[in-house]
């Protein structure tokens, strides 16, 4: 292929923004609030696992405590009828069998109130518990919302210098020929990013490899206008007055 020297020069200016830009892209991948984000959410769902377990045990704990109540409630109903007939009855056998009643439902009842106690300690506990998750998923909600805030920041602050070089590669790339700006694309698709390398002091930029014997003489013979390539990593090879040749 043939290009004019200033055409292939073109390919360099080109080539630095197209590095800038995934300088830039790497610089969004690796944002310094990315990690404590990924810890951060990672904590978020422990903690989630945890509060759901606590719910499940203050529920537990709040349908036993209700069902206390209601067996409590049912003893002193039943205690209240049995005071109730105790007053309005003149059988000897009836009293005895109602006092005999009372006294084991006072029994009964005592029992409960103390299961009542030991439960709503539970209760209380379990609360608590939940409460404190609940204050722990708050700070973890409001550090998670201001590394996010930061993060946005920065991105924003990268997209506006993207956009910039993405503008000036616009540019440069309409000066370039078509066929060139392709061969470019293709070599800077197989390079890693890389698709034009300058030839410095006999050296290539993009690989490091420096032009000794035959490979040298072919490219000090080249014409200024051939397109060639490094014989090491095969990106095209730009040739400026500090080549060296």
């Amino acid at each position: 292929m043939k290009a004019s020297p200033a055409a292939q020069q073109e390919l360099l200016r080109l080539q630095s923004l197209d590095t800038r830009l995934q300088q830039l892209a790497h610089r969004l991948r690796s944002l310094p609030q990315t990690a404590p984000l990924a810890e951060l959410a990672a904590r978020d769902t422990a903690v989630r696992g945890r509060r759901s377990e606590a719910l499940g045990s203050l529920e537990d704990a709040r349908a036993e405590l209700a069902r206390l109540e209601s067996d409590v409630a049912v003893v002193e109903a039943r205690s209240s009828r049995d005071s109730d007939r105790l007053q309005h009855t003149s059988s000897v056998k009836d009293v005895a069998a109602l006092e005999a009643e009372l006294t084991a439902l006072a029994k009964r009842r005592s029992d409960l109130e103390d299961q009542e106690l030991v439960v709503m300690e539970r209760v209380e506990t379990a609360e608590a518990l939940v409460a404190g998750i609940e204050a722990e998923r708050e700070q973890i909600a409001a550090e998670t919302a201001e590394l996010e805030a930061e993060r946005a920041a920065a991105a924003a602050a990268i997209e506006v210098e993207r956009q910039a070089v993405e503008r000036d590669r616009a540019v440069i790339a309409q000066g370039v020929p078509e066929a060139l700006l392709a061969l470019y694309e293709q070599r800077r698709t197989r390079g890693g990013g890389v698709g034009a390398s300058l030839l410095s002091q006999r050296t290539c930029s993009g690989c490091t490899m420096t032009l000794t014997g035959s490979d040298h003489e072919t490219v000090r013979r080249a014409a200024s206008d051939d397109v060639l390539f490094c014989p090491e990593c095969d990106r095209i090879l730009v040739r400026t007055d500090e080549s060296g040749l």
